[in-house]
C-alpha cells in the first residue's frame, strides 16, 4: 500500500521560508516521479514542481527562482524548498507520485502566507 505522509506546512509571514517533506512507502522511490501541487480555495489543484527519477526539474512559472523541489532517494522523500513566500502561495499542498502509469496522492499541508 502506497502512503505519501507530507509534513512542514504552517503560517508564515510575506517574505519568510518553508520546507515541506513528503516520505513515501510501499512504492519503488527511485524510479518514481515526484511532485507537489496545491490548491487554493475556490481554485483548482495545480502543479507546483516535479522532479523525475534522473532528476529533471519542472516549475511553474509562478514558483521559479523561489522554490526549490529535491529528493533523497536513501530516504525515500522529497521536498520543496520555498523562499521568498508571498500570499498567492498560500494553498494546501499536496505530495504525488507517479510509477507505471499510476498516480498516488498525500493528504496535503497547509501553508499559509499572511502578515
Amino acid at each position: 500500500q502506497v502512503q505519501l505522509v507530507e509534513s512542514g506546512g504552517g503560517l508564515v509571514q510575506p517574505g519568510e521560508s518553508l520546507r515541506l517533506s513528503c516520505a513515501a512507502s510501499g512504492i519503488i522511490f527511485d524510479f518514481t516521479t515526484m511532485a507537489w501541487y496545491r490548491q487554493a480555495p475556490g481554485k483548482q489543484r495545480e502543479l507546483v514542481a516535479a522532479i523525475t527519477s534522473s532528476e529533471n526539474l519542472n516549475y511553474a512559472d509562478s514558483v521559479k527562482g523561489r522554490f526549490t523541489i529535491s529528493r533523497d532517494n536513501a530516504k525515500k522523500t522529497v521536498y520543496l524548498q520555498m523562499n521568498s513566500l508571498k500570499a498567492e502561495d498560500t494553498a494546501v499542498y499536496y505530495c504525488n507520485a507517479k510509477l507505471s502509469f499510476k498516480s498516488y496522492w498525500g493528504q496535503g499541508t497547509q501553508v499559509t502566507v499572511s502578515s
